[in-house]
């Protein structure tokens, strides 16, 4: 008896003194725990799978009579809880051995996934993660794979970049920034490059020691907004990126969350997905502005009333419209691979209280909110009223995002409400009745936010 009483504690005094002399030796066991379960869980999905095989199937494989099956199988309800235990043990192994992984830090490594459209403030809401100093933070490293890569909307063609665009994005999340020197133009020589797109949107591109001693007579079409530094060299970067303990990156490329399921299973991962929406009348109202010249026929119907819109243009607002719903509403059924790992944020809310929905987020990606984040947000959020340009993500945000209201003519916003009402039914956004009601800043166009949106 007393024998075995101090066994478990010797063992238990051994495992401890190898995690303080060695944390690989830590990582060796729970590597070996996780082959173990998946072998386990591999031996209960065949019997499971034998046990789903009809009577029938049995009685003919036997050479006797069938009998009536049950309603349901006993055995196989419990094999099915039993399948259910070891995902869940697999799953918490994993997320162990991460944490071990992570150089003695007690905060596992992230990976942040900003998931957005154009004129959603997207850039705005990325600077909550790129003020972060321990966050690598990318912002649209994909642009490079638009400008190279030429897909035709729609069928196929559609699908086939969501798969160059996941593939790419999980290199980038790995560290893997090589990738992109397949896709930047000109491309980089020796690793060099002075094209990486905004690259001074991101910190840590600007930061020692990826920003080396500038170059005379070099062309930099990309550059640092606060200090000279040389061309990129993406073996720097690279580096620097396995260097910081988090990462983060902001997309508006990618709108089909059913293809990032491989890098939310991937187990060198753990990703988390903020989707940022926003009213599309107040993104077709910004994007008339921005992208003045692609809009011409909007604006003259608007103002003229000339030849109707072309109905294509329609159907793409209202497949935009579409591929952002069915993504949400994908995340908020909370299928098992998603679970825990998607969160909806809606653009009205961050410019209402940023600093909470800061906070939100945050928690939601298991990060701290450091003291630069909000002093950032303080001050780049209480700008003067004429000191914001288009592309700005410094705004009187309180007073900034309903100003469409009064920029868009109404039969535009009917439009766009006739194109998109169950996007804006699923995301809260009240349809306005009349200009009047539109033009009111009294009738307030937002329900409030749901809780259920994190997931």
């Amino acid at each position: 008896m007393e024998l075995r009483c101090t066994l478990p504690q010797d063992f238990w005094e051994l495992l401890h003194c190898l995690k303080m002399r060695s944390k690989y030796a830590v990582l060796l066991v729970f590597v070996v725990g996780l082959i173990i379960i998946e072998k386990e869980n591999n031996f209960i999905s065949r019997v499971s799978d034998k046990l789903k095989q009809s009577p029938q199937a049995l009685a003919e494989a036997n050479g006797t009579e069938a009998s009536p099956a049950p309603a349901e199988n006993g055995s196989l309800a419990s094999l099915r809880e039993l399948d259910a235990a070891f995902s869940q043990l697999r799953s918490r192994l994993r997320n162990v051995t991460l944490q071990l992984a992570g150089d003695g830090d007690p905060t596992p490594r992230r990976h942040v996934l900003l998931m957005a459209t154009t004129r959603t403030g997207s850039s705005f809401v990325g600077e909550f993660f790129n003020q972060q100093g321990s966050i690598f933070y990318l912002f649209e490293p994909l642009w490079h794979i638009e400008r190279t890569v030429t897909f035709e909307p729609g069928g196929a063609n559609a699908v086939g970049s969501a798969l160059v665009y996941r593939d790419v994005l999980k290199q980038l999340l790995l560290c893997d920034l090589y990738i992109l020197e397949s896709f930047i133009s000109p491309a980089p020589e020796g690793h060099l490059t002075p094209f990486m797109f905004r690259r001074g949107s991101s910190r840590s591109l600007c930061e020692e020691p990826v920003c080396t001693p500038s170059a005379k007579k070099v062309f930099e079409k990309y550059h640092c907004k606060n200090r000279r530094c040389g061309p990129l060299n993406i073996t720097l970067a690279t580096e620097a990126c396995r260097r910081k303990q988090h990462i983060a990156l902001k997309t508006v490329r990618i709108r089909q969350l059913e293809f990032l399921q491989p890098l939310v299973e991937d187990p060198r991962l753990d990703v988390r997905i903020i989707q940022l929406v926003r009213d599309p009348r107040a993104v077709l109202a910004s994007r008339m502005v921005a992208f003045s010249g692609k809009y011409e026929t909007w604006k003259k119907w608007a103002s003229e009333g000339e030849a109707p819109l072309r109905e294509e243009e329609v159907q793409r607002l209202r497949g935009n419209c579409e591929s952002i719903r069915l993504s949400a509403e994908l995340g908020l059924r909370r299928p098992g691979w998603l679970r825990g790992r998607y969160m909806l944020v809606r653009y009205e809310d961050v410019a209402r209280a940023p600093l909470q929905k800061a906070e939100e987020m945050y928690r939601f990606a298991g990060l701290p909110l450091t003291p630069q984040v909000e002093e950032w947000i303080g001050k780049n959020t209480q700008a003067p009223r004429d000191g914001s340009g288009v592309y700005s993500t410094r705004k009187n945000s309180s007073e900034q995002f309903e100003k469409w209201r009064f920029s868009i003519p109404f039969k535009l916003a009917q439009v766009v409400q006739d194109a998109c009402a169950p996007a804006m039914r699923l995301f809260g956004y009240k349809l306005a009745s009349s200009p009047a009601a539109l033009a009111n800043r009294s009738f307030s166009l937002l329900e409030e936010a749901q809780p259920s949106w994190v997931t």
